[in-house]
């Protein structure tokens, strides 16, 4: 089972080796998919968690009762494909590829399965039609 989520980490946290012992205690792959940690200062990290579901669910409980918040709803980009005119903007700014224009078509898609849930396409929307559901 795979599963992303969004660490928030409080200042205090951001010399612990969060990763290293999600990999020694609870046995998961991590993927760090993104990143933005300094030293005694607010931190935050998207994760790919890779595992047996108990050790996945141990895993981001022991993350929570170190004081980590887990945002689950950040990591999931909505797009409103109807209302969309396929301008590609949003391509741009993707790290992802996540968000992808034929060039043949000319029509946007949307992999989900490749969303960093970095929210720059939401950013890059001329018509805001692409949300995180907050």
């Amino acid at each position: 089972m795979k599963k992303k989520i969004f660490l928030i980490f409080p200042p205090h946290l951001t010399d612990q080796p969060i990763t290293y012992n999600l990999i020694k205690k609870y046995d998961l792959k991590t993927n760090i998919l993104s990143a933005a940690i300094n030293y005694n200062t607010k931190g935050t990290l998207l994760l790919e968690l890779e595992g047996d579901e108990s050790n996945i669910l141990s895993g981001i409980n022991y993350l929570e009762s170190i004081g980590i918040h887990i945002d689950r709803i950040h990591t999931t980009i909505y797009w409103d494909e109807k209302a969309c005119v396929h301008c590609g903007v949003c391509t741009a700014v993707c790290p992802s590829d996540a968000l992808n224009l034929d060039t043949n078509s000319w029509r946007l898609s949307f992999n989900a399965e490749k969303c960093l849930g970095c929210n720059l396409c939401i950013k890059a929307c001329p018509l805001k039609i692409i949300t995180n559901g907050l």
